[in-house]
């Protein structure tokens, strides 16, 4: 740990920079799982003896996408928070003297992250089969 020698100011204005960057790639989930609903009520309905609304060939298509890469997205999106947060936190700790708290911080960051899907009963880190 004596070896640590950090620029507090650099690393705010980079942490600055990620918390910018994360906000809008939150923004541009959102607006995609929005797109991909119009989309799919767009590209048409089968019509079923289950109900009124059975989505269409693209429909479908389209919900197996974002179910698929549904757990991925949160995994970066924790992933992403967990390092900002640890990158903060080792930083002032740093800055106060405490050079074993920022230790703990930086290996707390380091921590694969869980993610618990609605629904799924369990917890995971990546699409099923593929560890992180």
């Amino acid at each position: 740990m004596t070896g640590w020698d950090i620029d507090a100011t650099g690393v705010s204005g980079v942490l600055s920079k990620v918390g910018t960057a994360a906000e809008g790639m939150s923004k541009a989930g959102s607006a995609m799982q929005g797109d991909m609903e119009s989309a799919s009520f767009a590209a048409g309905k089968l019509d079923s003896q289950f109900g009124p609304y059975t989505p269409g060939l693209v429909g479908a298509a389209l919900a197996q996408f974002a179910q698929h890469w549904n757990r991925d997205v949160l995994y970066i999106a924790k992933r992403t928070g967990n390092s900002v947060n640890g990158a903060a936190k080792a930083t002032g700790a740093y800055v106060t003297g405490s050079l074993e708290q920022a230790a703990n911080a930086q290996q707390e960051a380091l921590k694969e992250p869980k993610i618990d899907m609605p629904g799924a009963g369990g917890s995971g880190h990546g699409t099923e089969g593929k560890g992180r």
